[in-house]
């Protein structure tokens, strides 16, 4: 599918957080709280798949949410009211969700985007929604939902979000493979040579940029995929890329 491009302020804004790494959950929430404003929604949630390679115990997990003390039923609300199809969508399709909500005053207008998003059944919570997937393989695999009274939607305005939902989740995924990483990190020189690498470099162009032998270049990038716990150079370039030490 071939989204659309836009130069408009919220783009802008939009492709200013996209380049924003989270080094930590706390770097995470005001990006959503962000693309809260953005959307003009009241909250967020984040939702991760649980037991996702299990049949029939998958489920939904709400990791952040700003509903807040005063509204404790909303995410449950979700989950109860949408939790299935999401689950059962997001094996087929990575459109966006949308619902209306039973307040008197939701809606959700969506007429010139109908072909980038799915409609759920409305009337099931009491306020109107949207729930970009994300699926990033075995792990980190959800939903970045976002709660509103009413909800004005563009082409641009789905994508932008959709994209910076899919950063969102990666940033998480990161976060939680940079916890359970070994104590031991990489260092400058490995880093170097791993960038270099995964510019598309080969072992003699590397040497000749960092002025070392193309035996000490291996011995380096021998070493960073060890620490990576990857299985050969492509793996530990991946790897290097979602745990954040290269770009």
């Amino acid at each position: 599918m071939a989204y659309p491009r836009s130069h408009s302020p919220e783009t802008a804004s939009a492709q200013y957080l996209r380049l924003q790494r989270a080094a930590s959950r706390a770097d995470i929430f005001p990006k959503l709280v962000a693309m809260q404003k953005q959307l003009r929604a009241r909250h967020f949630a984040v939702f991760r798949i649980a037991g996702g390679g299990l049949p029939g115990k998958r489920k939904l997990i709400c990791e952040m949410e700003n509903w807040g003390p005063d509204d404790p039923g909303s995410v449950e609300a979700i989950i109860n009211g949408y939790g299935e199809l999401m689950l059962d969508h997001i094996e087929t399709s990575l459109l966006p969700l949308a619902w209306t909500g039973t307040d008197h005053m939701s809606f959700v207008e969506a007429f010139e985007v109908t072909p980038l998003l799915r409609q759920l059944p409305s009337d099931m919570v009491p306020f109107s929604g949207l729930a970009f997937p994300v699926r990033l393989g075995a792990m980190g695999n959800g939903f970045i939902v976002f709660g509103a009274g009413s909800l004005s939607l563009s082409g641009d305005l789905v994508v932008e979000h959709h994209v910076l939902s899919c950063q969102i989740m990666t940033d998480l995924l990161a976060l939680d493979e940079r916890r359970t990483a070994p104590a031991e990190t990489l260092s400058e020189r490995e880093i170097a040579c791993l960038q270099l690498a995964g510019d598309g470099r080969i072992s003699e162009e590397i040497a000749e940029n960092l002025g070392l032998s193309v035996h000490t270049i291996n011995a380096y990038l021998g070493s960073a995929t060890m620490k990576l716990d990857a299985v050969n150079r492509i793996q530990a370039i991946a790897k290097a890329i979602r745990l954040g030490f290269i770009h």
